[in-house]
């Protein structure tokens, strides 16, 4: 249809007539369908779906038109036909180029402005913080999806600011609530991914003001790989939540015992444990051995580390072995097949509130399991072993922080042994030579792993509320789940014997404040009485068996600096194993028989500030005087 009413108004522009055909003028309104059809054919044209048309599309119908006009103007010429100027065949090819191209450009902006008028029911109303090259290229991929409309972009560039892309303004972080107000905005998602920390911190304490959900850019080789799409923007992450940047590693001292040497990880399937898996395979050892007691678990690392294998060309091997800590047997038999130089002791049982229901299960896993692995690694010879500790072990008001620092205790009066006899624990009075160097990472809690605070309150806020929290002066340590791996790599390099390593984590931070700044920055507001038209409830539900309001990183004081400026040794008090194997020898007894009065005696005994833990808010005071808070 186009190719004839091109060639009716080149005849008209050219000799001025609009009647029908005269004398052999009917053969180029013949010509031009006939001649078109193929060459529309060979270049894909009508094979292209409007929607999607872009300029490569574009230059294709430019191709297959000037290939038509030149073939169109060379039949015209040979022919002559009688009342066809020769004029004609340039004319017409190049109304024909327009009318081809206008009218599927107008086809693409018109389907793709009925998929995303935004004035639908939950449809996202959106501002793109940052009109570079990220946000530009999510602004194409938001153009063919239903669940945002694009209303705009944010940038502090002066030089950008009062511009448009595509025919949408660019604002400045200043006009951002007016803008909000005025166009109904819902959803701001920043599309930044080069800037630093400190400014995308101050970016978003900005924002955590208003009435918006805030969200984060996925990565652009993942949209452009198809792994996620524009459906898939993401929560803020843990570093945004937390307001700090994490603790840059020392890639020297993370491969220093791992490269081209034997690894074994406990615990492999867990929250630590898998990713102390993740950052060993990149630094290529010869053989990684993943113990795990969970069959899923193993099978779900072990299946990711050969992909990651893969996609990095190394060359490690990866054996997955099922174990538990509790059967010494087995990690014999595992260490003197495979003989492991470096063993990271991450299995554990970490839920204070279970742990505190089952005090008999949690010692024989959190104490003579770490003393099975210890053994079994001394005998096989490993030249480390790395023991993943926790802050709850200071000054414990549980019994799973409390099994924790008698973990310790453990390794430190090995390490301070050159023969070790077990006889009191094992009934043999086999003496072990001790060439293994000993040394525990104390860190505080991990954001993502199970349990953890943040996805508990993403899932109270998708349900929505109330976000339940046990105190409201309650306050902890954070760390990222690569963080803690990067700390237990690199303490356990600097290890000599015996030592206690902790993280400079900066300031604590409020549990409240933490859920507050998720209702903020969710684009909701809190409810309590002050605003009872709010949108989301903060409960507070009391606090758990066993859990304390304050926790901290050092029992004593004066810690020591290492090679690490972010880490530190503590000087920790422990007993000789000579004087220590009686006491855990009674120890396993009374968790052999679940005598759980005994349990809590002797942690009591030798745990130093093991008790209760504080209730009121007096005592809580009391507590928060006394906590030994790294500055």
């Amino acid at each position: 249809m186009l190719a004839v009413i091109s060639v009716w108004v080149a005849y008209y522009l050219r000799i001025d007539q609009v009647g029908l055909p005269q004398l052999q003028q009917k053969y180029v309104y013949i010509l031009a369908p006939l001649l078109a059809f193929p060459i529309f054919a060979r270049f894909g044209l009508y094979r292209a779906i409007f929607r999607y048309t872009g300029m490569s599309a574009l230059m294709s119908t430019a191709k297959a038109v000037g290939l038509y006009g030149a073939l169109f103007f060379l039949a015209i010429v040979l022919f002559k036909w009688d009342g066809v100027p020769r004029s004609v065949g340039l004319i017409q090819p190049i109304i024909f180029l327009l009318l081809v191209s206008t009218t599927r450009a107008m086809a693409r902006f018109w389907l793709a402005g009925q998929l995303s008028k935004g004035h639908h029911h939950g449809v996202g109303r959106l501002l793109i913080y940052g009109a570079g090259e990220a946000g530009v290229q999510t602004a194409l991929a938001l153009a063919v999806v239903r669940e945002f409309v694009l209303l705009g972009y944010v940038d502090d560039d002066t030089s950008k600011i009062g511009r448009t892309i595509n025919g949408l303004d660019i604002i400045s972080p200043e006009e951002v609530p007016d803008a909000i107000e005025r166009m109904g905005v819902t959803d701001i998602l920043l599309a930044v991914p080069s800037l630093g920390r400190a400014r995308r911190n101050a970016i978003i304490a900005k924002l955590r003001e208003l009435p918006v959900h805030v969200r984060t850019l996925p990565g652009m080789v993942d949209l452009a790989s198809g792994r996620v799409t524009v459906r898939d923007f993401q929560e803020l992450d843990v570093e945004d939540l937390l307001g700090r940047a994490p603790v840059p590693p020392d890639e020297a001292l993370v491969a220093r015992n791992l490269a081209n040497k034997t690894v074994l990880v406990t615990g492999a399937g867990g929250s630590i444990g898998s990713e102390l898996c993740r950052q060993i395979m990149l630094e290529k050892p010869r053989k990684l051995v993943l113990v795990e007691h969970n069959e899923f678990g193993l099978y779900s690392i072990h299946r990711e580390l050969e992909g990651l294998r893969a996609d990095n060309h190394l060359s490690v091997e990866i054996v997955p072995l099922l174990a538990s800590v509790a059967n010494l047997d087995r990690l014999r038999e595992i260490c003197r097949f495979h003989r492991p130089a470096t063993v990271y002791h991450a299995a554990a049982y970490k839920h204070v509130p279970l742990v505190e229901c089952n005090p008999s299960e949690g010692v024989r896993n959190n104490i003579f399991g770490t003393l099975n692995m210890a053994r079994a690694a001394m005998e096989s010879g490993a030249e480390y072993f790395v023991l993943v500790s926790t802050d709850k072990a200071v000054r414990p008001t549980n019994v799973m922080g409390a099994s924790k620092r008698m973990a310790e205790l453990a390794l430190q009066a090995l390490a301070a042994s050159d023969t070790v006899d077990f006889g009191l624990l094992n009934g043999d009075s086999k003496v072990v030579q001790n060439r293994t160097v000993f040394a525990m990472v104390r860190f505080g809690n991990v954001l993502g792993s199970s349990g953890s605070v943040v996805p508990l309150f993403r899932r109270q806020l998708q349900e929505g509320g109330p976000l339940t929290v046990t105190h409201a002066e309650v306050t902890r340590y954070f760390m990222t789940i690569p963080e803690a791996a990067q700390l237990v790599l690199q303490a356990g390099a600097m290890a000599h014997g015996g030592e206690v390593f902790v993280l400079d984590m900066g300031r604590p931070v409020k549990i409240m404040d933490l859920a507050r700044r998720m209702v903020q920055l969710s684009g909701l507001t809190i409810r309590d009485d002050n605003h009872p038209a709010g949108d989301v409830e903060i409960k507070i539900t009391g606090l758990r068996p066993g859990e304390k309001l304050y926790e901290e990183l050092l029992i004593g004081d004066n810690p020591e600096g290492t090679v690490h400026e972010r880490i530190m040794k503590a000087r920790e008090h422990y007993v000789p194993w000579t004087q220590f194997a009686p006491v855990l020898a009674n120890m396993r007894t009374a968790a052999e028989e679940g005598d759980e009065p005994a349990i809590k005696e002797i942690l009591g005994e030798h745990v130093h500030g093991y008790g209760p833990q504080v209730v009121n808010a007096a005592d809580a005071e009391t507590e928060a005087e006394s906590s030994f808070v790294i500055e």
